[in-house]
């Protein structure tokens, strides 16, 4: 996670300095085919949300890809009504931002469990 959020904060500052504008239509059609898969996946995950570091993982994962897919589609939206990459850009570092904030918490919480597991006795 962390590598996927420093990556897709580089490609959005990438394509914000060089001014290259995404295909609207593209981005909300894929985000839209994308986030039915996800949303299913995520109720399916719902109940492992409170697991250990590894259910906790999948499931933010998965939870994170819904909420990124429908800031795709308002994304796509909103780069067709102002004709530029801003507003992916935009959604990209919120996307990237997510990720570390959800990186930092799996690991936190495996680091706690890693913790409890070294300090019980054999």
């Amino acid at each position: 996670m962390v590598i996927f959020g420093f990556w897709v904060i580089g490609a959005a500052g990438f394509y914000a300095l060089t001014g290259q504008t995404p295909s609207a239509p593209l981005m909300s059609s894929i985000g839209l085919a994308v986030l039915a898969a996800n949303l299913t996946s995520a109720l399916v995950l719902f109940q492992f949300r409170t697991g250990d570091s590894n259910r906790r993982s999948v499931w933010l994962c998965t939870r994170n890809d819904a909420i990124s897919n429908v800031a795709v589609i308002v994304a796509g939206g909103a780069v067709f009504a102002t004709n530029t990459g801003w507003p992916d850009a935009l959604v990209g570092v919120t996307m990237g931002g997510l990720a570390l904030y959800s990186a930092h918490q799996i690991i936190a919480q495996a680091r706690h469990e890693l913790t409890m597991v070294s300090a019980a006795p054999i």
